[in-house]
């Protein structure tokens, strides 16, 4: 466990989650329905977890 850091692991979920809120808000804000409002939140949710685990991962090489 060579260069563990403990706010890595939780940064990326603080940033997974506002990510999916501010998404989510921003859709239903502009009119979206409910539901796909969710589905977009959780995609952008998904894409901002992969970036920042990338860029974690690139930072500890």
């Amino acid at each position: 466990m060579k260069k563990y850091n403990i706010i890595r692991p939780i940064m990326l979920i603080v940033v997974a989650l506002l990510t999916k809120s501010l998404v989510t808000n921003l859709c239903m804000l502009l009119g979206m329905e409910s539901e796909l409002a969710k589905n977009m939140g959780f995609g952008a949710m998904v894409i901002a977890a992969l970036v920042i685990f990338s860029r974690n991962r690139r930072s500890l090489k």
